[in-house]
């Protein structure tokens, strides 16, 4: 038995392995080989448990001989990973009428009663596959209810209960095998992440009854609070119980330590309680983590049954690595492994709180994390008159537009209809650290009513209470209670760890002064990108925008635009001084002009009358600059060179604000990027334009500064013509969200209506927008730096688009050799830990 692989006595010796016989047998032998309390164990292996679903059993009498004659048995699961679950425990194996005797003189029949009626519910219902119903008729407990459930067994399978604990083993073997191995089962475990063929191992433990005389019960225990981390004892003890009997709702279980609250099992059994606290100490010291121990009590004597890593949140998985570094337990790199960098998210924004009832009317694309709880308004001029109010509001709209952006700043969360990962409610909300919610299409959003109608039914109107969780994706009803942000210090520790590690840099993408600092106070190394569209739609920018669209010549153009260089000039100033002499990339004008024109009637009036010029004037030039698909018609670069004075304008505006930043500290070098490039020429006749205001700024200030001059690569020509474009610049910056769309023949903005059944049906494996593609959108930045570095060594190479907080696609940047990611200022830190994971594995040859 001992050196059978398959079937085996867990001693501290034994051939197990999680990978052969799963994570609950192998904890068990090195409880075991710690010398505390465990009950005697047989493990099964996972070639065992496929043999016996396919009807071959191992030698049962060779199982029992390793138990004593008279002991009770409990078969529980031990898969690989605990997440992919497994068919239920099943206790008491060996109880029948002869032993109930035998107990009933020992513990009392009450107590051998219980052990029983557990025991045939469990059999007729997990292993017999009898209807659960059959028992309901059945109110009485102890003798009499044991002999109406023994009864009930006989008439529903036409047989008496079996009496032999061989036959009883070898059906709940039979049944936990066939029951893993079963059609609903795969398909539950491979949605949590298992692969198809993932076996699962039993083990076969004496019972510790839990119930009988003296103080007899069973619990959990663990040293953590599992939601904050902190040093705490925490679990629960039930006299007289068996199993997780008290986790149950509503059961009368004790604390552990003294509370004024209620008895405790330190009051009740001292001793006991003692030796559990030393057993979870040893554990925690020499399994190298905080574990939960599952334990019996048997007339106040410990029997640990189980050890299993304590579960947490993401606050508390960073306390507790930190926690076992700092005291010597790991070494910081294994703390910085060791935390889901995905997870953080949840210390940097509010939560609903993992014990809160959710009341869920639908779920949407969680675009941008955090929860937060207001009021419904459905137009951005009502979520400012909200926050004036002091009202949290949650602004409700079919889709964002930019002139949204003000209304976004004065709500709490934003819900959209339309739109997905890259869409612009969700990528201004991960800028804003703002929770979001994008295509949530199963509501039905009517705006004019100013109603929401969730799929059962439910009509919300504006004013009403919904929780945004932009964690999870779910719309909730009503006010859930929540859980803060917590950037503590054990977080700082953490991240200065994982900056000691990582070798590519992290900056932010940051449009303004807020998102600077944000970015600053989040350590990132600069500002990789910052969209100064954004600037204009500022209410007194936006007439001025438009008074230059309207300009009929260049001088004029020229001149309106003078008024908003100061503006522009304000807006850098700012943005240099709060990053103190760290690079600030700064790209130039993007969107389409047409944006910035009202579509309505109303609004085309307003700004008729603002210019002095006819309506239909308005209206015609409206009417002229409608493009079929603006996102490939006049934009970017394409406006650089046909409406040249707007780059002047701006180039003018970065150059004064360099020379104004670096009168009071260190000089500042701006870097300035030209978006949607996909020709050499483009870049020749910009950067001329470029260098000739520097020239100017320069000469008329009587100073000198540095610059330096790039291009966003977003268009596939770009990446493969980077050869000779890179000539001309400092840095390419590749922009992965157009790149993809175009890559894709993919909208960004509509892609969401269909991505989840593309990737639920394996077209995709991933949402390309939210995870980079690494075969078709990773192979033209592999061809673009190539080709680029070929053209112009150390030319610096980076990624700007939203998956530069993506840890899956900052391993593909960081595999290609780039010199720095940029995210979104509240994915800094997800992005900061995410290249340390990955230097470090790639240290360790992973």
């Amino acid at each position: 038995m001992q050196n059978n692989p398959n079937t085996t006595l867990i001693t501290p010796t034994a051939p197990v392995a999680t990978a052969t016989h799963g994570g609950r047998a192998k904890c068990l032998q090195r409880l075991v080989r710690l010398d505390l309390p465990v009950p005697r164990t047989v493990a099964l292996s996972f070639e065992a448990v496929h043999e016996i679903a396919e009807g071959r059993l191992p030698d049962i009498e060779a199982i029992l001989n390793q138990f004593d004659a008279s002991a009770l048995l409990c078969v529980r699961p031990s898969s690989e990973d605990p997440d992919w679950g497994g068919p239920g425990a099943v206790l008491n194996i060996g109880m029948n009428d002869a032993r109930y005797v035998e107990l009933s003189d020992k513990m009392g029949a009450e107590a051998a009663a219980a052990l029983y009626l557990r025991f045939v519910h469990n059999f007729a219902i997990h292993v017999a596959r009898l209807d659960p119903d059959v028992f309901d008729d059945i109110e009485e407990s102890g003798r009499e209810g044991l002999r109406l459930a023994l009864r009930a067994y006989e008439e529903e399978t036409d047989e008496s209960f079996p009496q032999d604990r061989g036959e009883q083993l070898s059906a709940v073997l039979r049944s936990m095998a066939r029951a893993w191995e079963g059609t609903s089962a795969r398909l539950l475990r491979q949605a949590k992440g298992a692969p198809a063929d993932a076996g699962l191992g039993l083990v076969v433990q004496e019972m510790i009854p839990g119930v009988g005389q003296g103080e007899c019960g069973s619990g959990v225990l663990q040293l953590v609070d599992p939601v904050t981390g902190q040093p705490q004892i925490t679990g629960r003890y039930l006299s007289q119980s068996q199993g997780r009997d008290a986790l149950g709702e509503g059961v009368a279980a004790l604390y552990l330590e003294k509370d004024p609250r209620g008895r405790s099992l330190e009051e009740v059994a001292p001793e006991a309680f003692a030796a559990l606290k030393d057993h979870a100490a040893l554990m925690r010291r020499k399994l190298r983590e905080e574990m939960q121990v599952e334990f019996v009590i048997e007339n106040g004597h410990v029997h640990i049954l189980d050890g299993v890593r304590v579960p947490r949140s993401a606050r508390a998985a960073v306390r507790i690595a930190v926690r076992l570094a700092e005291d010597g337990i790991i070494p910081p790199q294994e703390a910085v492994m060791r935390v889901d960098p995905h997870s953080l998210n949840e210390l940097l924004h509010r939560q609903v709180h993992p014990d809160a009832k959710r009341d869920v009317l639908t779920t949407g694309i969680a675009a941008s994390p955090g929860a937060a709880t207001g009021k419904i308004v459905f137009t951005s001029a009502e979520a400012q008159a909200s926050a004036a109010r002091g009202e949290a509001c949650i602004l409700v709209r079919s889709e964002t537009a930019p002139e949204d952006v003000r209304g976004m700043h004065a709500a709490v969360a934003v819900l959209t209809e339309k739109g997905g990962m890259t869409s612009h409610a969700a990528v201004i909300g991960r800028g804003m650290g703002l929770p979001c919610i994008v295509g949530a299409s199963e509501m039905r959003f009517q705006t004019k009513k100013e109603h929401l109608v969730a799929p059962d039914g439910r009509v919300f109107k504006a004013g009403d209470v919904l929780t945004i969780d932009g964690t999870s994706g779910q719309v909730l009803a009503g006010e859930p209670e929540m859980l803060e942000a917590a950037l503590d210090d054990c977080f700082q520790t953490l991240m200065r760890w994982a900056d000691a590690e990582r070798d590519i840099g992290i900056r932010a993408n940051a449009d303004t002064p807020a998102d600077a600092q944000v970015a600053r106070n989040f350590d990132a190394q600069g500002i990789g990108l910052c969209r100064t569209e954004h600037m204009f739609f500022e209410p007194g920018r936006l007439t001025v925008m438009r008074e230059m669209i309207f300009a009929q010549t260049s001088s004029g153009r020229a001149a309106v635009l003078a008024r908003l260089l100061p503006m522009q000039r304000e807006d850098f100033v700012q943005l240099f001084r709060i990053m103190e002499g760290q690079p600030v990339c700064i790209r130039l004008f993007d969107p389409p002009l047409h944006e910035f024109l009202p579509t309505t009637r109303s609004g085309q009036r307003e700004l008729a009358e603002a210019l002095g010029l006819p309506v239909s004037d308005v209206e015609r030039r409206v009417a002229a600059m409608r493009e079929y698909n603006p996102m490939l018609g006049l934009r970017g670069v394409r406006l650089g060179v046909t409406v040249p004075e707007i780059y002047d304008m701006q180039a003018r505006a970065i150059f004064e604000a360099t020379l104004e930043a670096s009168e009071e500290g260190a000089p500042v070098v701006p870097e300035v990027m030209i978006p949607l490039v996909s020709a050499k020429r483009e870049v020749e006749l910009v950067k001329a334009r470029i260098d000739a205001v520097a020239s100017a700024v320069s000469s008329e200030r009587g100073k000198t500064f540095d610059y330096r001059l790039g291009v966003m690569v977003e268009t596939p020509r770009a990446c493969l013509r980077a050869d000779e474009i890179a000539p001309h610049t400092a840095f390419l910056s590749f922009g992965t969200n157009d790149l993809t769309q175009m890559t894709y023949g993919l909208s960004r903005d509509d892609a969401g209506r269909f991505m989840s059944a593309y990737v639920q049906q394996g077209v995709f494996a991933e949402d390309p927008f939210h995870v980079l593609d690494a075969d078709g959108v990773g192979e033209l930045l592999k061809l673009g730096a190539e080709r680029g570095r070929q053209a112009k060594p150390g030319l610096t190479l980076s990624v700007c688009g939203e998956h530069g907080g993506n840890p899956e696609s900052i391993g593909i940047c960081r595999a290609l050799g780039f010199d720095y990611v940029s995210c979104s200022p509240f994915r800094v830190p997800v992005a900061r830990l995410s290249a340390a994971q990955l230097a470090i594995s790639a240290k360790l040859g992973g």
